[in-house]
């Protein structure tokens, strides 16, 4: 499994020794900002997509958008 956690730049240091020194921690390793942006763009994206599917949201179409141009 996979987890992300978010800890503030001045304890960064002090919580990545703490992940590392975890027997059952295989891998930790900072994310860059540009990486962490983009992943809150694809949740973003994916819960747009979730909401469209229940019918709770109405998306744009290709069309609309190429229309905006």
């Amino acid at each position: 499994m996979k987890v992300i956690v978010e800890i503030p730049d001045n304890e960064a240091t002090f919580g990545m020794k703490v992940l590392k020194s975890l027997a059952f921690i295989k891998k930790a390793k900072p994310m860059s900002i540009a990486g962490a942006e983009l992943w809150d763009d694809l949740k973003e994206a994916a819960e747009q997509v979730r909401l469209h599917k229940q019918g709770k949201l109405k998306l744009k179409t290709a069309q609309d958008l190429l229309n905006e141009l």
